[in-house]
């Protein structure tokens, strides 16, 4: 007899296995545990990545003359306290490195803060010009930074600001990468309608940025923040232009007149000095690393 429409299926049997769909929504909250080689190559890139400090530290703990002998050592000396206390000395690394933490803080927090507001102009504000500017903003990260020399130390010379922090610090308030790199988070994790529905409300546009875009936006600080004070941190190449070592340098520049002397460079002493550079952004990233982690994959999992 012909079945109708009205007529219900007959049963498949059962086969004892889920089907595809729910088999997957079963898998989908279990926790997925890593495997032994998982582990193990994990064990091998920290190994790989930890080895140029370790080394450091070596050398740091060695005289010149055993640093650059053949075969390096790899095992600790007994000079690290010697050295250590040389280098401090030979230059003021005490001031440069106060120096160096209000140069990169101030840069670090400037750039972000100008990045963010700029990066919210060109993601979610409509104005004449705005494709234009910003492929001009985009385009000066393709100037290198040599070309500016001549002229930044001659408007530097003319303030009197050589050898003052300020000659570095506001030559860097704002950078091109920041503006890009904020305005490419906000096009996306910013919806234009809470925007819309802030200013709908009554709030200004200052209203707006502290307490819908900063919020929002604060994964990407994290990061951006972290990223310009470690560059700020390691510059040598302006402020060695505008800075001088018995002046008033930053921890490169510091770096730059360490470990000379009788025509040699005492390669110990100078990767000590590297060594007391490197421990203040370890010490950073300790205490503060789960926040800037945790910014940084803020958001990365929907509810």
């Amino acid at each position: 007899m012909a079945r109708t429409l009205d007529t219900p299926r007959p049963a498949t049997p059962a086969t004892g296995r889920p089907a595809p769909g729910r088999r997957f929504r079963q898998s989908a909250g279990r926790q997925h545990h890593a495997g032994p080689l998982t582990y193990v190559l994990l064990a091998l890139a920290a190994a790989v990545s930890l080895f140029p400090l370790y080394w450091n530290v070596v050398a740091a703990s060695h005289t010149g003359e055993r640093v650059v002998a053949a075969p390096a050592p790899l095992l600790p000396g007994s000079r690290l306290l010697d050295n250590l206390t040389f280098a401090w000395n030979q230059v003021d690394m005490g001031e440069a490195l106060i120096n160096t933490t209000i140069v990169a803080s101030l840069v670090a927090v400037s750039t972000v803060l100008f990045s963010t507001l700029a990066g919210f102009a060109f993601a979610k504000l409509p104005f004449r010009g705005r494709t234009m500017l910003l492929s001009l903003v985009v385009a000066t990260m393709t100037i290198p930074p040599q070309l500016s020399v001549i002229p930044l130390y001659q408007i530097v010379t003319d303030l009197g600001w050589v050898d003052q922090l300020q000659s570095v610090v506001l030559p860097s308030l704002v950078a091109a990468f920041g503006v890009f790199f904020m305005r490419q988070f906000l096009v996306e994790a910013l919806p234009v309608e809470l925007v819309e529905a802030a200013r709908m409300d009554g709030a200004h546009s200052l209203r707006v940025i502290w307490h819908v875009v900063f919020p929002v936006a604060r994964p990407a600080m994290a990061v951006l923040g972290m990223l310009v004070f470690v560059q700020s941190w390691n510059d040598f190449f302006w402020p060695f232009i505008a800075l001088t070592p018995d002046g008033n340098p930053t921890l490169q520049v510091a770096l730059a007149g360490l470990g000379a002397g009788n025509h040699s460079v005492d390669h110990a002493i100078v990767l000590t000095g590297a060594l007391i550079s490197t421990v203040p952004l370890l010490l950073v990233f300790a205490f503060l690393g789960k926040h800037i982690v945790g910014g940084i994959t803020a958001g990365a999992v929907k509810s």
